[in-house]
C-alpha cells in the first residue's frame, strides 16, 4: 500500500493541528510552511478535510481551520477515507474465483490493517509526537 502525496500532507496537518490545539485555528500559510508545501496545494487538501467533517474553516481575514468538536475521536482511517475515500489497500488480481484462498487470506489481512487504522487516534499520535524533536 501506498498512500498519496495528499494523504501524506493531510495525515501531517491534522497532526499539526491536534499539537497546535490549544492556539484555536491555524492559517493555511502557517500550515503550509510547516510542510513546505504550496498554500493552493494543500487548500485542496483542507477542503476535502472540511467536507468530510474533520475540521472547520474558520471565516476572515485572520482566518484558517481548526479541529472539530469532538476532535480527539479523529483516526488515521478517517483522513485516509476524507482523501482518498476507500480504495482496496492491496492491489490484487480480483479474477480468481472468490473461494481462492489466497484471496481470502489478502481480504482478511486488509480487514485487519483498516481495522487497525481505524483505532489509532490522531490525538494519540500528537501525544507521541510532543516528545518527538521532529515529526
Amino acid at each position: 500500500m501506498k498512500l498519496s502525496k495528499s494523504t501524506h500532507y493531510a495525515l501531517h496537518t491534522m497532526l499539526h493541528l491536534t499539537i497546535s490545539h490549544a492556539e484555536g485555528h491555524t492559517s493555511v500559510s502557517k500550515l503550509a510552511g510547516h510542510q513546505q508545501v504550496s498554500t493552493t496545494y494543500l487548500s485542496k487538501i483542507l477542503t476535502k478535510l472540511v467536507k468530510a467533517g474533520l475540521i472547520v474553516s474558520v471565516p476572515g481575514a485572520n482566518g484558517g481551520y481548526k479541529l472539530k468538536a469532538n476532535w480527539q475521536e479523529t483516526t488515521l482511517l478517517d483522513v485516509i477515507q476524507a482523501v482518498e475515500g476507500l480504495p482496496p489497500i492491496f492491489d490484487y488480481c480480483e479474477d480468481h474465483n472468490p473461494s481462492c484462498i489466497i484471496q481470502q487470506s489478502i481480504q482478511k489481512a486488509e480487514k485487519n490493517f483498516l481495522e487497525e487504522l481505524g483505532t489509532m487516534k490522531i490525538a494519540d499520535l500528537a501525544e507521541d509526537a510532543r516528545n518527538v524533536p521532529h515529526h
